[in-house]
């Protein structure tokens, strides 16, 4: 007659099986964020491709409260270089600052246009004065969603004084540049990489990133819940045998 198990076995079974439960749920979850990561991609992918639509398509879109990310879009309008905000980055190894400039509209509206990156030491307006260009100009782009809150505590507070932002707080900067902020589109532009005169701002910016590791996590979680069964079946072997 099998030998019954002692409460401290018992408690160790159940504490192994709500792991390996676990476990299996959390290489469930990676499996479904993996299927999420690689439509994703395929959706941004798809958009990169489209040609670009006007600027009145995309407020269309974002009205109805469809994703905007990365679609391409043309406009035309008058850069307002007063109003320039920097963003800090980095771009190609550099330190520096992004330069988003409102483009004036004819209708007096404006939107904000990360017209690209300048190194640190040109911050100011007056180093790059052959980028400023005047007229009416047509920016060809993607469009970028706003940002409803600071993506991390761990990113610094944007510095109005100084013009420095470390995060894209449209109403920001928006107030800091003396705009009105009704007469402001709720999201970006980031120019192409078509040349400034002066070569600066260097457009072209966007980093399309998304890092998938999820396959990897879901191989990892699922391998653990393994080692744990066949741990467990070792352990519930060796006991019977000792038993018997």
């Amino acid at each position: 007659m099998p030998k019954r198990l002692s409460p401290a076995s018992v408690i160790g079974l159940i504490l192994a099986l709500a792991a390996f439960v676990c476990l299996i749920l959390l290489g469930n979850w990676q499996v479904s964020r993996l299927h999420w990561k690689e439509n994703l991609l395929a959706t941004v992918d798809a958009r990169l491709q489209e040609p670009p639509v006007s600027l009145a398509e995309i407020e269309a879109l974002s009205a109805q409260g469809t994703n905007i990310e990365y679609r391409p879009v043309t406009v035309t309008g008058q850069f307002e270089h007063r109003g320039e905000r920097h963003f800090f980055a980095t771009f190609e190894g550099q330190s520096g600052y992004y330069v988003y400039t409102p483009l004036r509209l004819a209708d007096e509206r404006a939107v904000l246009v990360n017209r690209g990156f300048v190194p640190f030491d040109m911050k100011a307006a007056e180093t790059r004065g052959e980028g400023q260009v005047g007229g009416a100009v047509t920016v060809t782009g993607l469009a970028r969603e706003r940002l409803s809150q600071k993506p991390s505590f761990l990113v610094p507070e944007n510095d109005l004084a100084q013009n420095i932002f470390y995060w894209k707080d449209i109403d920001a900067m928006t107030a800091s540049a003396g705009l009105d902020r009704e007469k402001v589109l709720s999201f970006f532009i980031d120019a192409d990489d078509a040349p400034n005169p002066g070569g600066l701002p260097a457009g072209g910016v966007t980093r399309i990133s998304f890092p998938n590791n999820h396959l990897q996590y879901a191989i990892t979680w699922y391998g653990l819940a393994a080692v744990l069964a066949i741990g467990v079946a070792v352990l519930v072997f060796k006991g019977r045998r000792r038993d018997d």
